[in-house]
């Protein structure tokens, strides 16, 4: 078999032997950058030294660094309140502050907010009027922190009690002064459904793998974890703070890091908990806008790898992955449309054959990504948190299946978004799926006490009616 295509690959003029080199690699890409996160793990974990995963210690009170934990918050009522008493009843660190922007809330957080102020003396909140976006509030509460290192945490999301104190161990030898965040590694809080249990796979499949890998190669990182990071304030100061108009802030806070030679870190044994979507609607929106934000920062970046591709070396992996995935999500859809319209019409006339042939060959191929993805998988389970999370190997063909297609789908849909976001058309507001869930519940709301007047004033005028007529009677 592989004679055969090497032999035919090589025949034809030059452009002929081009275009069949660069469908190979397009059609090899899954399968390929699965064995390579497969054994960039593997080097990471046997390989890569100074990781600092396990031998970090307890600081003293008068050694820790004052640190903020800021919590960018929208219509957040039903979590907030336990989050922030989490943080001040279990973190184990002394010498940090906790900073809430109420990004334009319109349910109860301010008031939820107002109420723990009085028992907590180190918790600040600031009241931004009009949502404007997880980015532009962080930047805000970037300039009233009083912490030279900021803890960005979701409302959502609960760090292990020791975070603050192994994030600082990160940050205070010699070597560390270029180190301009640590990333922590993501648990799945909601495992009841299906869905979630799926993405407790893919999790640790991204996380597990590749930010295993891209640290084991050259210290690059594609995206932080934007629901809990620890970020040098310096840094955040250096490159101008998160972009407002961007889709995600976390992939491009890293790219803009990296390009101006700071370095990321990823710390696997730091873990915090966190809430993932539980529905297939939320998911494929939150999706979309993960791969918004990837194809921005690739548009963003692509002319200095072009024209400065020695002074990016250390980031040129990152962005041929990158580069890569975007052309291949185009190719994934635009064959896969291809070889419905081929099958449909091959069978509607007739050549049962060529239907079969064809399904046979597609099934080989899925075989093969199967068998490539059930490594990667495998490696993550085994790595992540000492194999505590291997029970979950039987739902990986759920994620295979389901979430590889809905990449490649959701980067050809928002590229137009995203080119958009480039020229300056871009917002980065946001709207948690609780905050939906709120607005919707407002609506009703409205609507019920609407008619429920509505109701009162007809009867009060049918009673106003029948006593008229009564008394004339």
């Amino acid at each position: 078999m592989a004679p055969i295509v090497f032999n035919n690959l090589f025949k034809g003029s030059f452009l002929a032997t081009a275009a069949n080199f660069v469908l190979l690699i397009l059609c090899l890409y899954p399968v390929v950058g699965a064995f390579f996160w497969f054994t960039g793990s593997l080097s990471y974990r046997f390989l890569k030294a100074n990781k600092r995963d396990d031998n970090w210690r307890n600081l003293p009170a008068e050694e820790q660094p004052m640190v903020t934990i800021m919590i960018p918050a929208h219509n957040k009522e039903v979590m907030i309140e336990e989050t922030i008493t989490y943080l001040f009843e279990e973190i184990n660190y002394d010498n940090f502050e906790v900073l809430v922007m109420d990004d334009g809330s319109t349910d109860q957080t301010a008031a939820i907010l107002a109420r723990l102020r009085e028992r907590y003396p180190r918790l600040r909140t600031i009241k931004i009027k009009k949502n404007k976006g997880k980015a532009h509030a962080f930047n805000i509460g970037m300039y009233f922190a009083k912490g030279e290192y900021i803890l960005s945490n979701d409302a959502d999301t609960i760090p292990e009690p020791d975070a603050l104190m192994k994030y600082m161990n990160f940050f205070l030898s010699d070597r560390d002064i270029n180190t301009s965040a640590v990333t922590a590694n993501m648990d799945v809080q909601n495992r009841t459904k299906i869905i979630g249990k799926a993405q407790t796979v893919e999790f640790s499949s991204i996380v597990g793998v590749i930010k295993r890998s891209q640290t084991a190669v050259n210290d690059s990182m594609y995206a932080y974890s934007g629901a809990n990071t620890m970020y040098k304030k310096d840094f955040l100061i250096d490159v101008g703070g998160f972009r407002q108009n961007r889709a995600t802030e976390d992939i491009s806070i890293a790219w803009d890091h990296q390009m101006i030679g700071a370095v990321p870190r990823f710390a696997p044994n730091i873990v915090f908990h966190m809430n993932v979507p539980e529905s297939i609607r939320d998911l494929y929106r939150q999706r979309k806008r993960w791969a918004q934000g990837g194809t921005e920062v690739w548009l963003t970046n692509i002319k200095k790898f072009v024209w400065h591709p020695i002074k990016h070396r250390y980031q040129m992996s990152m962005f041929i992955d990158s580069t890569l995935s975007i052309i291949w999500s185009f190719f994934f859809v635009i064959t896969a449309n291809i070889f419905a319209i081929t099958m449909g019409g091959a069978y509607l006339t007739g050549h049962y054959d060529t239907v079969f042939r064809g399904f046979m060959m597609a099934f080989i191929f899925i075989a093969f990504e199967i068998i490539a993805g059930f490594f990667q998988l495998l490696a993550a389970l085994l790595l992540d948190h000492h194999a505590a999370k291997l029970k979950y190997i039987i739902f990986a063909p759920l994620y295979m299946l389901f979430f590889w297609m809905i990449n490649p789908i959701t980067v050809v849909t928002t590229f137009i978004p995203a080119l958009k976001t480039i020229f300056g058309l871009g917002s980065g507001t946001w709207v948690s799926p609780e905050a939906n869930l709120y607005r919707i519940k407002n609506k009703v709301g409205h609507v019920l006490r609407f008619i429920r007047e509505t109701c009162f004033l007809f009867a009060k005028k049918l009673y106003k009616i029948n006593g008229t007529v009564q008394n004339k009677m």
